[in-house]
């Protein structure tokens, strides 16, 4: 008995040696295993999980957006930030390089990284008509020439496109598209507008699953969808009501019926949310007098449950400042207002301590309510997990070769060709004159916009609003039109001809490129919508002794009704962006006009603003207008 009892000893002790050894380790490894760090685990587990281990601070934190000039490498471990932007021309060096972004983007994620939970942060950028920050980049045409196509599955690839040359910079999130509704071209961002129309606009939504890839069969309604890394995430902007502002005015009052916001407004916002679009920024502009940034109704009660969107709604560029007048007025009801209001990521963009601070003390002192915190960081969070960015979060140089590729640069031409829209082909009782013969012994090409790809491109190229020149890596309509025509054709180019030259030159025809200067924002607001000089008068120099097709480079309608008499043929190209060998496709006849007018184009200013279907509507050439051509097959 006594020998058993010392037999078993030693057993009983190596067994509680054993559990000593190994029981804080099992506990070490139950620590170290995350539940939101689990890919296999659900994305609403993951959620849960991730949120019960964050702090106040480290919430308001990722509900924090901020530009990457004060992304400090401490600010990103301190603060926990959950987004940084490029703003408008805001680049890590003059002609960087994708590789060059890339870096950029990968030193904020490490710093991101680092902070105690090691949640990554979501890079964004302006990328509204191809990745147009980037230095030879693809332009796109801009959305106005785009709605000018009604080409859906186009305007598909073009947001395919755009994804490979943003995530070629190392970034994964674009804010677009603008589905804004113009109604009055006056205003300074019409061109970012697809149409006059809710129901064009509601068909170009299909830049979404461009941008993010379509989502899978089954998906719950409103859910955000990345599909991929090479995809971004996407953003349905500016809601709602930006384009039907008073007379255009930028930020300004829109006055609308309840039902003229659901019918003319809202519709493309419904297709957007079906569409898994990841984010929607919300407008400056008011409506009926209420800040949109301070409208619960609209942002809470219709987009996130009438509509059950899913994803996060984000701010405008230091929109909560502007709530006040004037700006900045009363920061702490800014913040108050917009976040009660259902905004969950604030664009700050710099200032970032007095949000957070402001922020911390609204919910500190029950100002703003914990509920309400918690559901702006499980929408960012939802994203953050349903793009991969937690397993996947730092960029590589696989994807550089994307940028500017040939491939895509095919795209924009294709999309260049079926934007431009043909007014007018041949004077009264004269045959038309396009298409233009590729063999002919002397033509005249003039312009302010027929060698300047800055010009080409308009507002958010390179700069924020763009600039004239040589901006970025492009063919400009000069060069295409001597790419396209026969070598043995003389091609003779002036800005602004003087009359004597162009009488004296026995050019068999001309072709005049002129049109507005880059401009985007409250800095594109115009009331008068003639052309900067001197357009009219090189049209008149040029067109009054020689055959001339005119064509214009606008953002928008402008005043021709004056001039058109005067014209041979009048081609509305809108903002082509960088591939305008697209014009001499077109203009030469590879192939034929097909676009139609994506606005009203007015006969003079005093009848705007003046819409398909108004009872006053007496247009120079009508909603959906545009003369067609046939391809020629040997020119």
């Amino acid at each position: 008995m006594l020998q058993r009892k010392m037999a078993r000893a030693p057993i009983i002790l190596l067994i509680g040696v054993i559990v000593a050894v190994c029981y804080p380790t099992a506990i070490a490894n139950a620590e170290q295993y995350m539940k939101y760090k689990d890919p296999k685990q659900p994305i609403n587990k993951r959620i849960r999980d991730l949120m019960k281990r964050m702090t106040l601070e480290e919430k308001i934190g990722q509900m924090t957006q901020i530009e990457r000039t004060v992304a400090a490498d401490h600010v990103l471990k301190k603060y926990s930030i959950g987004s940084i932007l490029s703003g408008g021309g805001s680049v890590p060096a003059a002609h960087a390089s994708a590789e060059t972004w890339i870096d950029m983007v990968n030193r904020f994620q490490k710093n991101a990284l680092m902070q105690r939970l090691g949640i990554p942060m979501i890079y964004a950028i302006d990328a509204v008509h191809g990745n147009n920050n980037v230095y030879k980049a693809t332009m796109f045409p801009h959305n106005v020439g785009l709605g000018a196509t009604r080409d859906p599955e186009l305007v598909k690839r073009i947001g395919a496109a755009t994804a490979l040359e943003v995530r070629a910079t190392g970034i994964p999130y674009a804010f677009a598209p603008c589905i804004a509704v113009c109604r009055d071209p006056r205003w300074g961002r019409c061109y970012e507008s697809y149409s006059e129309d809710p129901t064009v606009v509601r068909s170009m939504t299909e830049i979404i699953p461009g941008l993010q890839g379509d989502i899978p069969a089954g998906s719950p309604k409103g859910v955000p969808y990345v599909g991929g890394p090479d995809k971004v995430m996407a953003c349905a902007k500016h809601y709602v009501g930006d384009g039907g502002t008073v007379k255009g005015i930028n930020e300004n009052n829109t006055v609308a019926s309840w039902h003229e916001l659901l019918g003319i407004h809202m519709p493309a916002y419904y297709d957007s949310v079906i569409k898994g679009v990841s984010t929607v920024m919300v407008s400056y502009s008011s409506w009926n007098g209420v800040k949109m940034h301070a409208n619960r109704d609209l942002i809470t009660g219709f987009l996130k449950k009438a509509q059950r969107f899913r994803g996060f709604v984000i701010t405008d560029w230091q929109a909560i400042d502007k709530m006040t007048t004037p700006p900045h007025a009363n920061y702490t009801y800014s913040i108050e207002t917009s976040i009660n209001a259902g905004i969950d990521m604030v664009m700050v963009p710099y200032n970032y301590t007095e949000f957070i601070d402001g922020l911390t003390y609204l919910v500190n002192n029950n100002f703003v309510s914990m509920s309400r915190i918690d559901d702006a960081v499980k929408r960012i969070l939802r994203v953050k997990f349903t793009m991969g960015l937690f397993e996947n979060p730092m960029a590589d140089y696989s994807m550089a070769k994307h940028l500017g590729s040939q491939e895509n640069r095919e795209v924009a031409r294709e999309a260049v060709r079926k934007s431009l829209v043909l007014l007018k082909n041949g004077k009264s009782g004269d045959k038309p004159l396009l298409p233009l013969p590729k063999k002919a012994s002397r033509i005249l090409v003039a312009g302010t916009h027929a060698n300047d790809i800055g010009n080409q491109c308009g507002g958010w190229t390179i700069q924020w609003h763009g600039k004239s020149g040589n901006t970025t890596a492009g063919t400009t309509i000069l060069s295409a039109v001597r790419n396209a025509v026969d070598p043995e054709t003389t091609v003779s180019f002036r800005v602004d001809p003087d009359p004597d030259f162009v009488k004296s030159g026995k050019f068999e025809y001309a072709v005049v490129v002129v049109g507005e200067v880059p401009y985007s924002e409250t800095y594109g607001d115009n009331l008068n919508l003639t052309l900067p000089d001197p357009g009219y008068g090189i049209i008149n120099n040029v067109c009054s002794s020689v055959k001339c097709v005119v064509i214009l480079v606008t953002g928008r309608p402008v005043v021709i009704e004056p001039y058109l008499a005067g014209m041979d043929a009048v081609v509305a190209a809108w903002l082509p962006g960088s591939e305008g060998q697209g014009v001499a496709d077109v203009l030469f006849g590879d192939y034929g006009f097909t676009g139609k007018l994506p606005i009203t184009w007015f006969k003079n200013v005093d009848q705007l603003p003046m819409n398909f279907g108004d009872p006053h509507y007496d247009p120079l050439f009508p909603f959906g207008y545009g003369l067609t051509t046939e391809p020629v097959k040997a020119n």
